[in-house]
């Protein structure tokens, strides 16, 4: 039996973006500074990415049908030709929905970080937990 290097490398790839997710999610959870939480929140969301455009292949990679950009090159396509290009040109909604998490995460992640700046300016401080004793007053 012959095991395909791109399938078994797809595998791979899959396996270790939910590694990251679940230790970026731990990062998110269970560290106190408020920094870290961010890094965290930020390797969470380049991994969420990551896979949506990776849902976007449709399915394993096939040595039979190597898949292509969502390219029409053909200038009047017959059915054939629009038949082999549905069933290998890699889907481009993903790519766009991407784009536009990636802009918004953008704007996100620098809001945190000047919130993250404003509690430091008042409490002196990134811990959650001496923000809180702080706030008992």
């Amino acid at each position: 039996m012959v095991i395909n290097v791109n399938v078994y490398l797809f595998t791979i790839l899959i396996l270790c973006m939910f590694v990251n997710l679940g230790i970026s999610l731990y990062g998110i959870l269970s560290r106190p500074s408020l920094i870290k939480k961010i890094i965290a929140l930020t390797i969470f969301s380049d991994t969420a990415n990551t896979f949506a455009i990776i849902i976007g292949y449709r399915s394993w990679p096939n040595p039979y049908h190597p898949l292509r950009p969502p390219v029409l090159t053909v200038i009047e396509p017959s059915r054939g030709d629009i038949e082999y290009f549905t069933l290998v040109a890699v889907d481009p909604l993903p790519q766009a929905l991407v784009l536009t998490a990636i802009v918004i995460g953008l704007a996100i992640i620098l809001f945190l970080v000047f919130l993250t700046l404003q509690m430091y300016r008042l409490c002196g401080t990134t811990d959650v937990r001496k923000i809180a004793k702080l706030r008992r007053w």
